[in-house]
């Protein structure tokens, strides 16, 4: 806690005492408040009770500890690509995923003052790179912070009048600082997806006909023969299991056997669903499930 920035520290101390007498309406999030996970968990659930975390890691630990029923956190982005690293940080966790959430992402320059010249803008690289274009062609210098919120706190207490932040405009608000510049992002369909971390897994129910297929994350590691991943894939594609994300990725530093993370429409108990995981394991050294929920959004149709 002590590393968020000096005026942030009241709000967070009042957050954390207000989450504590409650813990079973409590959602940790990564950011101090104002940044855009702790409105993700304010549009996620209006009657929750948002816990500030300064990393992901504390946020997930908040989760394990009692202090917080769920995590939400950011996995990637529609610009940017991937936020958090996933793959690593729910395996050591022991959480599961319940939930995805999908939100719009508006970016906010914001200074102390403005009618000066800003030469750095400080913030999240994420919402650093999902304005870069925007950056560049105004000369301003790009400095990478713990998040974005965090990061107008910052610029609010430090004296130095050409120093801007990128963050929600309610950082601006919160904070004290003078909106720049409103949607600043590099483009206007700029998205993340948020997941819902808990103790226990769920299993999702339909709630009507128009109701999106459930979806099923995990990870897995192949063999380290000629064609494994051709081979493990084929499961999927001849029970008709539609996978909308496959992401590579080393651990260890062995570089001997690719790891990789998944999405699929479909949950365990669905007969062509176990027919391609049954297939996926003889091709694998491990599979893992990290959690079945319900779509927040369609993969299939254009759900803008």
């Amino acid at each position: 806690m002590d590393s968020f920035p000096q005026n942030a520290l009241g709000m967070v101390n009042k957050m954390t005492e207000t989450a504590a007498q409650a813990p079973d309406k409590a959602i940790a999030f990564q950011g101090a408040p104002g940044a855009n996970s702790h409105l993700a968990a304010m549009e996620y659930d209006p009657d929750c009770l948002p816990l500030p975390c300064f990393s992901f890691e504390d946020a997930l630990d908040a989760v394990k500890q009692g202090t917080a029923a769920s995590a939400i956190i950011p996995i990637e982005n529609s610009l940017h690509g991937r936020v958090a690293d996933i793959h690593f940080l729910l395996p050591e966790s022991g959480l599961h995923i319940v939930a995805e959430h999908f939100m719009r992402i508006r970016h906010c320059l914001m200074a102390k003052s403005a009618d000066v010249k800003i030469k750095t803008a400080m913030s999240h690289p994420q919402a650093l790179g999902q304005c870069r274009h925007y950056l560049r062609t105004r000369d301003i210098i790009p400095v990478a912070y713990a998040d974005t919120a965090a990061a107008a706190a910052y610029v609010a207490q430090q004296d130095d009048p050409h120093a801007a932040a990128i963050a929600p405009a309610l950082s601006a608000q919160i904070y004290g600082l003078h909106p720049i510049a409103n949607d600043i992002e590099d483009e206007d369909h700029n998205m993340t997806r948020f997941v819902l971390l808990a103790p226990a897994a769920c299993v999702p129910e339909a709630n009507g006909a128009e109701d999106f297929q459930p979806m099923t994350t995990f990870i897995f590691e192949v063999k380290n023969v000629p064609a494994a991943l051709y081979k493990a894939m084929g499961g999927f594609a001849t029970n008709g299991v539609n996978m909308t994300k496959l992401e590579s990725y080393q651990e260890g530093g062995s570089f001997s056997a690719s790891k990789f993370y998944a999405d699929i429409e479909g949950a365990p108990g669905d007969p062509a669903v176990d027919r391609a995981l049954e297939e996926l394991k003889f091709h694998c050294n491990s599979v893992r499930l990290l959690g079945t929920y319900r779509q927040a959004r369609s993969r299939t149709i254009d759900a803008k």
